[in-house]
């Protein structure tokens, strides 16, 4: 019986790229602007480790599953993975050339992720469907509206916008594995409700640890336009909480945020930048 929910014509398949972003994250690469530029290296910061939970918890139950769909897709899917988090521990490397101590955030967020690692199997793969739903709502606003990204340097813009894509196309791989596998609604919304608090919690926290590292933290002109940036114009987080919240409905899918069509131009869009690069 098939189980992927994958809908016909997405492909769920790593693309062998890597971006050199050495020079560009000497910078305040986002429009020089402080905030908007820390919030998205914090948001990168969770990556490497984070990417790699998910390879895990997946891996799990790949024994399980028998539909050859879905078995292509969760290679795909850990291909896909594994890339971005090499691609972001590449990143985070060049951070450190900026004078931010990427060691001490890197410690703190491993500590977290070596206690997911060892919750039950269940648990991990329900906590990897809530993390994956933040990363595919995300995604979908980065490449619904370009402008959030307007002012940021080229190949950081290509980079967010290529991971956007792949996290679009596997948005529902760990999700089907789930259903097939442990099918708990109750499981699944509660574990969402700890990876909200922990998502935002370190980003937040790792924020406000660049922002101290360009002397910025307590520059309430910042924060105007960070709190501005988030929830009121563009409103980044405001404009997502609707699909953010979706995840508790009862029989949520991942597919029902249908947008197939944003994915396919913004596919054209990345491979016309390769063209031309």
């Amino acid at each position: 019986m098939a189980i992927s929910s994958t809908p016909e014509g997405v492909s769920v398949s790593p693309r062998h790229v890597s971006f050199d972003v050495s020079e560009e994250l000497k910078t305040l690469w986002h429009g020089n602007d402080a905030f908007r530029t820390a919030f998205f290296n914090a948001l990168s910061l969770q990556f490497p480790d984070g990417e790699q939970q998910f390879i895990n918890a997946v891996r799990l139950y790949r024994d399980k599953i028998k539909d050859p769909k879905l078995a292509q897709e969760i290679r795909g899917f850990i291909g896909q993975e594994a890339l971005h988090s090499r691609e972001h521990k590449h990143y985070n490397e060049a951070l450190k050339a900026r004078g931010y101590d990427i060691d001490a955030l890197d410690e703190r967020f491993s500590r977290h992720m070596a206690w997911v690692g060892n919750l039950p199997p269940s648990r991990q793969l329900a906590g990897t469907c809530g993390a994956e739903h933040y990363t595919a709502v995300l995604a979908n606003a980065i490449l619904k509206n370009p402008e959030w990204m307007q002012g940021a340097t080229p190949t950081m813009r290509k980079l967010w916008r290529w991971h956007a894509i792949e996290e679009t196309e596997h948005k529902s791989v760990a999700f089907d594995v789930y259903q097939h596998c442990v099918g708990n609604e109750r499981l699944r919304r509660f574990v969402f409700l700890f990876v909200t608090y922990n998502f935002f919690k370190f980003t937040f926290l790792n924020t406000c640890s660049l922002l101290k590292t360009e002397g910025k933290l307590w520059s309430l002109k910042t924060w105007i336009g960070g709190i501005n940036f988030l929830w009121g114009k563009p409103g980044v987080l405001r404009a997502c909480l609707p699909e953010f919240l979706a995840y508790f409905r009862t029989g949520f899918h991942p597919w029902q945020q249908d947008n197939r069509q944003l994915l396919e131009a913004s596919l054209n869009e990345l491979d016309t930048d390769y063209q031309a690069s």
